[in-house]
């Protein structure tokens, strides 16, 4: 069944997208689809930093546009009363991808773009990153009386090369208590998630506020 979404150019239409992100990498799925490319278009500028999940989630969208392209298929989305697309989010596809038409027939200036877009990056050598991820954790506190701006603190204390710590999010989980939600993106190489979890996040003196944490979200970059 396809999502819906409505007006994402109305401060509700991109509340209701940034709770909808909130425990979610991508629009459907556990990778980059043709789903995120129809959202993404539909957002006629840069969400505001105000709408945390889907700031994060369109950076990182872009990012891939500029890196390697999407090609997952999707499950579909449905979008009403959007803002209009721009050339800006066209997205040169493989030749195979002709049968699904998700911005309309390109005009001769969008394709020249694409064009040289791509003789820029063979021009100037640039390779495809990898070997990166994006990771959503859950991290619980102890109770209701746990600081969670020093949690905060001490999660993001921890440095390691190859971690960059995101955005990130206090969320309700009931009698009072707040879990601490939060983005990281790593070099496969480098961290190990397990080994950040249970070395790191969940040992002395983090456990002083930590109680657990949890992989909510792991997708290859």
């Amino acid at each position: 069944m396809a999502v819906a979404f409505y007006d994402l150019s109305s401060a509700s239409g991109l509340k209701k997208l940034d709770d909808y992100l909130l425990s979610r990498s991508y629009i459907t799925g556990y990778q980059a689809s043709k789903d995120d490319l129809t959202v993404h278009a539909a957002l006629s500028k840069p969400p505001s930093s105000d709408y945390v999940n889907v700031s994060r989630w369109y950076n990182h969208i872009d990012a891939l546009l500029r890196i390697s392209g999407v090609s997952g298929e999707g499950s579909g989305v449905t979008i009403e009363g959007s803002a209009p697309v721009t050339q800006a989010a066209a997205v040169d596809e493989d030749d195979d991808d002709d049968d699904v038409d998700l911005f309309g027939e390109e005009t001769e200036e969008e394709k020249k773009a694409a064009e040289e877009r791509a003789a820029a990056v063979k021009a100037s050598g640039k390779k495809k990153e990898s070997g990166k991820s994006s990771v959503l954790l859950d991290i619980k506190p102890w109770d209701d009386e746990t600081d969670m701006k020093k949690l905060e603190e001490a999660v993001r204390s921890i440095h390691a090369e190859g971690l960059l710590w995101g955005a990130s999010k206090l969320v309700p989980v009931g009698y009072g208590i707040k879990k601490l939600q939060i983005m990281m993106t790593i070099v496969d190489d480098l961290v190990s998630v397990d080994d950040l979890i249970e070395e790191q996040l969940t040992v002395e003196p983090i456990n002083e506020y930590v109680q657990s944490c949890d992989i909510v979200a792991f997708n290859k970059i």
